[in-house]
């Protein structure tokens, strides 16, 4: 314990001399900076990094704020600690070359990034090299991680087409090559081909083989082997394909509320099976940014649970939390396939995408449940009510029109930060809950951000919510 707090009052001393330079440099000499002679001794080096998590950070990320380490992930920062350290000019971590930020460096304290990318030679050491070009050596392990997979444009991509999956440390060693490996049936792992890798690591292009089944996407380097926190072809928490009725009636596939066409389809621009289209391609949508309700028969799709039982049970048109487990709601994901062709960009309008309970709509009469809850009868009159939290999806911002070449891509929205809006675009103050998982309504209209009309066309499928991790 003296130890620790010796250390951790060197380095608040260190702290304290940098602030005091800083000022000092600010009022007489801002630009000079002398170094000394001679050759730097280094005590210990301690973590300054961040103890932020995200669920999507690199599986060996290293949570070390404050602590003494001999070890860390490229992009970490550390306050490295002892004595005659402006005598040093360079900082090499492997073979490659830390920032010097001579402002903040002190006789004790330096602090610096461990460089990113991934060593050419490894000698798990750094090296202070000094302004009479002496070196100084001390023994640090930089340490990379197995292959990441973050992501790949359609997860429900088709065997034989080429896909990119994005994320990092994608490193072919001569004597390890990469491998991606699918899922396949009965608990094999099937090779994809990798047609190309990113200098930096950070992709890799692969061809999805035959046979792949629904499972995460398996990578591994010489570092190490992982799996996607994505599943390929994932059917978990599958609410809406289209084509089979995943314990509600066939009668799902033409809606189950009183808004809404009926308008699915399976032709040769399918990605599985049947699909759900918003727009005709002929029929102009608003792109008014206060548009104040949607066109219900072209561009919205609706669910409600319940049938008009007396009283009701959900056995035949169940809410949607009894097909999917939504008690942990804020690390999961809402998932779909989307299709926009070239000839029919989108260019204004939000995709607003509500859930709400069964206090706010079922397809019924509404009264007390088989279960004693009081519940709502059928109405829309929740979709433009302010307290109701949404997500509104408008990929068109960016450039001003949006498409996605004709092909499918996967559109991920964590539910608990983006069904953060209300209709209009402002924030809503109304958080959602595991309650509110009971039905779906989707349209294209308003959302707060000015747009140009659409004669636009946009395919869905696969509607799912899905774990994080």
């Amino acid at each position: 314990m003296n130890i620790i707090n010796q250390y951790t009052k060197g380095l608040l001393l260190a702290v304290a001399a940098i602030s005091t330079i800083s000022l000092t440099s600010c009022k007489d000499e801002p630009d000079k900076f002398e170094s000394t002679d001679g050759k730097p001794t280094i005590k210990y080096i301690r973590s300054m990094s961040s103890e932020i998590q995200k669920w999507d950070d690199d599986p060996s990320t290293l949570y070390t704020n404050g602590l003494l380490v001999t070890s860390a992930n490229p992009g970490s920062s550390l306050a490295i600690i002892g004595e005659n350290l402006r005598s040093i000019y360079e900082i090499w971590f492997n073979d490659k070359r830390a920032s010097l930020n001579q402002s903040t460096l002190t006789d004790n304290a330096l602090f610096v990034t461990v460089p990113a990318g991934v060593p050419t030679e490894v000698s798990d050491k750094i090296y202070f090299i000094t302004t009479s070009k002496d070196t100084v050596t001390y023994d640090f392990k930089v340490i990379i991680s197995a292959p990441v997979i973050n992501s790949i444009p359609n997860e429900y991509a088709a065997a034989g087409t080429t896909q990119t999956l994005k994320g990092n440390y994608f490193i072919d060693d001569p004597n390890v090559p990469l491998t991606i490996l699918f899922p396949g049936e009965n608990g094999t792992l099937i090779p994809a081909k990798i047609t190309a890798i990113a200098e930096d690591f950070t992709s890799v292009d692969i061809i999805v083989p035959d046979g792949a089944v629904a499972g995460p996407i398996q990578a591994t380097s010489v570092y190490g082997t992982s799996k996607s926190s994505f599943w390929y072809k994932d059917t978990r928490g599958m609410l809406f394909d289209f084509d089979t009725p995943n314990g509600i009636s066939d009668v799902i596939l033409d809606m189950h509320a009183w808004n809404g066409h009926n308008s699915y389809a399976a032709d040769e621009t399918s990605i599985s099976g049947k699909y759900w289209q918003f727009g005709n391609g002929t029929k102009t949508i608003s792109g008014k940014a206060d548009e104040g309700w949607p066109d219900e028969d072209w561009c919205s799709f609706a669910y409600w649970p319940g049938n008009w039982e007396n009283p009701e049970t959900f056995k035949e048109y169940p809410r949607l939390y009894d097909l999917v487990d939504m008690s942990d709601w804020s690390n999961m994901t809402m998932k779909f396939e989307m299709c926009i062709p070239e000839s029919n960009p989108w260019k204004g309008g939000a995709m607003q995408i509500v859930f709400v309970g069964t206090d706010r709509t079922t397809y019924g009469g509404g009264g007390v449940d088989a279960y004693g809850n009081t519940i709502h009868v059928q109405t829309n009159d929740y979709l433009n009510d302010p307290a109701v939290p949404r997500a509104l999806y408008r990929p068109w911002t960016v450039t001003g029109s949006y498409d996605t070449g004709g092909e499918w891509i996967t559109v991920s929205l964590p539910l608990s930060a983006t069904f953060v809006y209300s209709y209009d675009g402002s924030l809503c103050g109304t958080p959602l809950s595991k309650d509110s998982f009971a039905s779906l309504w989707m349209a294209i209209y308003g959302g707060g951000i000015e747009g140009e009309d659409s004669e636009l066309i946009i395919k869905i499928d696969n509607i799912r919510l899905v774990p994080n991790k």
